[in-house]
């Protein structure tokens, strides 16, 4: 079979910029911009678009964060805000990932502390945000209309929507300016018609980021790979449904038995594995974004993503 080339493509992955600085209306202290591929990823001298990016994941409840990251940040993260500084100046992430997860725990019902959260990790640090709210229909339009209003003028990359529940997410990301997730469970059909019922209600490709979903190696990572390599293949043979960049998260690399049931004294080295693993060939199979939660895990996924980007195969 002959391999195609640069040349043979005539789609190309849609560019998305995410945080906004004062200049446009925003407090970041800088933007960042990815996708805009017109090839394979890390190939050509230099590879096409943007160098794939780092999100570090943090939360405003811990309760519901995996065991290791809990152990290995001790007290250093009781606050959302202080979290999100201490991390940005430590390790140094491209963008941090902020989960709601109070919103995610039964018996929410102070909406009212969305709004504090998001202010405070905004004046925290001047990185591009990701906010994750929360995943029940009948919060949604409560608790994404308050991140909408507290990042306004940001420009958000808000999340995460799906199949059947992606208007109150959609409506927040019109009316505030944001951009926003959609996610289907590893399926290259339902990202596409995820897409297009985004469309069909106003918002357009450029202001999406697909996360096609990504489970921890070994526990179907193997076939999370081979839809993202669809994705972007179909994008760069002109499907213009499936032009947007991809988000991974190495959430569930975390959760599985070999993580969970690691030695203490290993949990660190296990935990930073397991992670890279997942997230490095993600980046490979085209994401654009990856996101870790173990702060550790930063500094060795930069350092692969840089010698990829700048290998033969690559550029400089």
């Amino acid at each position: 079979m002959t391999m195609q080339t640069l040349a043979d493509w005539i789609g190309e992955v849609r560019s998305v910029t995410i945080g906004a600085t004062r200049a446009d209306g925003g407090t970041r202290t800088g933007t960042v911009t990815v996708g805009g591929e017109r090839d394979l990823s890390f190939v050509g001298t230099p590879p096409t678009g943007h160098r794939p990016l780092i999100a570090y994941e943090i939360c405003d409840d811990r309760s519901l964060w995996p065991a290791p990251v809990n152990r290995f940040l001790g007290d250093r993260s009781s606050d959302p805000g202080e979290w999100a500084r201490w991390a940005g100046q430590e390790y140094a992430p491209d963008l941090i990932r902020l989960f709601l997860t109070s919103t995610r725990k039964r018996g929410f019902s102070d909406p009212a502390s969305v709004t504090s959260t998001v202010e405070s990790v905004l004046q925290a640090t001047g990185l591009p945000l990701i906010i994750e709210g929360s995943n029940d229909p009948a919060l949604d339009s409560e608790v994404f209309r308050r991140i909408g209003e507290a990042g306004e003028g940001e420009r958000l990359l808000i999340g995460t929507a799906e199949a059947g529940h992606y208007r109150s997410i959609a409506a927040t990301a019109m009316a505030f300016g944001h951009l926003m997730i959609a996610q289907s469970p590893i399926d290259i059909n339902l990202a596409k018609q995820l897409n297009i019922l985004l469309r069909e209600i106003g918002l357009s490709y450029d202001r999406i980021v697909i996360d096609p979903y990504t489970g921890a190696l070994g526990y179907g990572f193997e076939y999370s790979y081979s839809v993202m390599e669809r994705i972007r293949t179909s994008a760069l043979k002109g499907d213009d449904d499936l032009t947007m960049p991809m988000i991974c998260s190495a959430a569930d690399s975390l959760t599985v038995k070999e993580v969970r049931e690691a030695d203490p004294s290993e949990s660190d080295r296990i935990s930073v594995s397991w992670e890279l693993y997942a997230m490095l060939p993600a980046a490979i199979a085209g994401a654009s974004i990856v996101c870790v939660r173990h702060p550790s895990t930063i500094a060795q996924l930069r350092a692969g993503i840089g010698a990829l980007w700048s290998s033969p195969g690559g550029g400089a």
